[in-house]
């Protein structure tokens, strides 16, 4: 069965730090990419980064320099630390395959205001 469970989310003011994380059933889980991906309210889904089977990780430009992503093959988990937090970071954030399929976890919601 595939799986994807987000956690971490939560509310932060501007410049703080969150640090997201997803745990993968081995159905769910592709070694050779995940990625995070991002819903603000009244807009489409966005990718922001993805890790390939080298453990090599891309970004968006939106997020670049401000968020790191990583993984644990052994748990088939991945984690997003984000920090320097800005109020159009919220969102709900999901992790998924990097090629993803029709199936979505429920996501965790990240709130940034002051």
């Amino acid at each position: 069965q595939e799986l994807l469970v987000e956690s971490g989310g939560g509310a932060v003011q501007p410049g703080g730090s969150l640090r997201l994380s997803c745990a993968a059933s081995r159905q769910a889980w592709r070694l050779f990419g995940m990625a995070w991906y991002r819903q603000a309210p009244g807009r489409q889904r966005e990718w922001i980064a993805r890790i390939d089977i080298d453990g090599n990780t891309y970004y968006s430009d939106s997020v670049k320099g401000r968020f790191t992503m990583s993984r644990d093959v052994a748990e088939m988990t991945v984690a997003l630390q984000m920090n320097s937090l800005k109020p159009e970071d919220t969102a709900v954030y999901y992790c998924n395959r990097a090629v993803p399929g029709n199936y979505w976890g429920q996501g965790t919601q990240v709130t940034v205001s002051s």
